[in-house]
């Protein structure tokens, strides 16, 4: 999976963006596994996919706040 876009985020709805979390906290947890065993050969996909959860979630506040 590729670095998320602030453009595709703000076209999700906040189902899809929870998902998206979902699936992201999913992946991390893997590859946190992958490390511990040896077996990860991307090391920085674990930033990415905890920069995603971060960006995410970020836009999600924005645009709740927005609502307000």
């Amino acid at each position: 999976m590729a670095q998320m876009k602030v453009e595709d985020i703000r076209g999700m709805s906040e189902d899809q963006k929870q998902d998206a979390v979902l699936n992201l906290k999913k992946e991390r947890f893997n590859l946190r596994f992958q490390r511990a065993t040896g077996q990860l050969e991307n090391t920085s996909r674990l930033r990415e996919a905890r920069r995603d959860i971060a960006r995410i979630k970020t836009i999600a506040a924005q645009t709740r706040a927005k609502k307000k």
